[in-house]
């Protein structure tokens, strides 16, 4: 899974990592939780890619109320072509996600019975850009549009911090992943872990355990706390 995450920008990098014409302003955010409004990049008519800010936690159009999406913040890549809540959007609504990293917590627990949080970045750029689904959701004039993200067995970096990890797309991916004519046979195959290599890993304050702290101190290296 994927319950947190980070985005701090700066926003000229997002621009040109994400080749964007411009981003909306959001503030820097080291805890990135459900429920929170996030930027998401997808394809514009014409082809170009566009940031737009989304809720965190996907209300399928079905729905009656925007309750559902309480639970849909990720999306299983084993079920995602087949689950109602999700195969709309997998067949034609994807975005990417940014971030600058994201948190997983190691199943051991530390001595006060808290699982320890991990800090992922990469290690080949300053943004990892996870597999995001999108969708409009009420009334055409007062539509509440809404993201989650794709996830998919752990890598061997992340094997012994948690069984799950986000599905994170290479730049070569981008295209066909935002395209929604692409095949659905030329996506399956996008979402498998990550290659380790371009991924590092530390373990950071368990204060991160907690949706209201914020600031750049919860990315922090820490040693693991021992079991």
């Amino acid at each position: 899974m994927c319950g947190r995450y980070v985005l701090y920008g700066p926003d000229d990098s997002l621009i040109e990592a994400f080749d964007l014409r411009d981003v909306p302003r959001l503030p820097p955010r080291y805890n990135v939780a459900p429920g929170a409004d996030v930027l998401v990049v997808l394809r514009g008519t014409s082809g170009e890619r566009i940031a737009r800010v989304m809720r965190w936690g996907l209300v399928p159009a079905w729905a009656k109320d925007p309750s559902p999406g309480a639970g849909l913040n990720n999306a299983r890549a084993e079920t995602v072509e087949t689950r109602p809540a999700f195969r709309s959007a997998f067949r034609s609504r994807r975005c990417l996600i940014p971030a600058n990293g994201f948190y997983e917590w190691q199943a051991r627990a530390t001595p006060k019975g808290r699982k320890q949080p991990w800090y992922v970045s990469p290690t080949d750029g300053p943004f990892f850009a996870f597999a995001g689904l999108m969708q409009r959701w009420g009334p055409r004039e007062a539509p509440l549009y809404t993201t989650c993200i794709v996830t998919t067995d752990a890598n061997a970096l992340m094997a012994p911090i948690h069984d799950r990890m986000p599905v994170i797309l290479a730049r070569e991916s981008w295209r066909r992943w935002l395209d929604p004519q692409t095949p659905l046979p030329e996506l399956r195959p996008l979402l498998q872990p990550a290659p380790p290599e371009g991924m590092q890993a530390w373990a950071v304050s368990v204060a991160v355990s907690q949706a209201r702290n914020e600031g750049s101190q919860l990315i922090e290296r820490t040693a693991p706390a021992q079991p």
